[in-house]
């Protein structure tokens, strides 16, 4: 099926202007791109500055579910996309049920540490380690293309999920954007330059490519930046079952914007080590997403060339390890990272 066919999605077009010259974040056309199947050769039309500009290429596209939505409004299954909302609707209550309301205060670590590790084991063997460990052993540098990928998410995400576990393998860093139900920035962010609020959604200032649907999403990567590698069948498939694990079993932490969060963004992105499937650093993930912190994620899976530049600045390969260049901290202790959040990051602190 070609993308020029009535039936398939429309290439959505968007000069820089899209986004707000306040962030500066975007200095580069962007691209919407819907596909299931991306090859070498694209075909991409788009204006700048009121210069009509185009890039002869072609895309073609497999998409035996093209109008299926993987999404915060919609599922990979076919299924309804009021049924999904209504879903993680559900979730909310449960997390205040666990929590007491309030993520800033005193928890059961024991609880919250056994039900992370349990979504651990229930996403294994992805997002663990990095498909290039054995790949080169001489081999020092990263795979990091030159400009950061960005990445507008949230972690209660099952479709965000296998992004993010996608990176890790593929050993990318990238800037995330956290996008929590509630979200006063980002998801304003992603309307203009995408047209839509849709999760997960990828920009590559490298291509100018910005692309909705997990399942694109990851194909592209590996396209992009998996060096000859195809996605294992568990990152394209199986996220009707254990992709929703982590959602249920963490109640739906990392979902909704916390009431308390500053609404400023620091001036200064924080920095954090960790790894998709790491059970101590989802907990900081999901923090960062309810205070709505962007942040670098330096993955350092398994075998990461990464792992490195963690040693050099924590000394330790263990991970989270968080890095905040607005006040200098640097904490490797997941509950000491929590507490430091919630307390630097609230409106009282302003």
């Amino acid at each position: 099926m070609s993308l020029l066919s009535p039936k398939s999605s429309p290439l959505s077009l968007h000069p820089s202007t899209a986004s707000p010259a306040s962030n500066n974040r975007f200095p580069f056309p962007l691209t919407s791109i819907r596909v299931s199947t991306l090859n070498h050769k694209h075909s991409l039309k788009y204006s700048s500055n009121r210069s009509r500009v185009s890039l002869r290429k072609r895309i073609h596209v497999k998409s035996p579910d093209s109008n299926t939505t993987e999404s915060v409004s919609a599922s990979s299954d076919g299924s309804s996309s009021s049924s999904t909302t209504s879903f993680l609707s559900f979730l909310c209550p449960l997390l205040k049920l666990f929590s007491g309301g309030d993520p800033s205060q005193e928890r059961n670590y024991t609880l919250e540490v056994a039900t992370s590790s349990l979504s651990t084991l229930a996403r294994l063997p992805w997002g663990s380690r990095s498909l290039f460990e054995n790949l080169n052993n001489q081999e020092t540098t990263t795979s990091d293309p030159p400009k950061p990928l960005q990445l507008y998410e949230f972690e209660a995400c099952p479709f965000c999920r296998r992004v993010q576990e996608a990176m890790t393998e593929l050993d990318l860093s990238t800037e995330v954007y956290p996008c929590p139900k509630g979200s006063v920035r980002h998801r304003e962010i992603v309307r203009k330059i995408g047209g839509k609020e849709q999760f997960p959604f990828l920009v590559d200032p490298n291509t100018g490519v910005s692309i909705y649907e997990s399942g694109d999403i990851v194909k592209y990567l590996f396209q992009q930046y998996g060096k000859g590698r195809s996605p294992s069948t568990g990152l394209l498939e199986s996220t009707l079952f254990t992709g929703w694990v982590p959602t249920i079993l963490r109640a739906g932490r990392g979902m909704t914007l916390w009431e308390k969060a500053r609404l400023d963004p620091p001036s200064k992105k924080l920095e954090l080590f960790s790894f998709e499937n790491n059970p101590n650093a989802r907990l900081v993930r999901e923090a960062l997403c309810e205070l709505e912190l962007p942040y670098i994620l330096q993955n350092v899976g398994t075998g990461s060339q990464r792992t490195k530049l963690l040693v050099d600045v924590s000394g330790f390969q263990e991970v989270p390890y968080l890095i905040d260049p607005n006040t200098g901290a640097e904490i490797g202790d997941y509950k000491k990272i929590l507490a430091y959040l919630f307390q630097t990051y609230s409106a009282a602190a302003t």
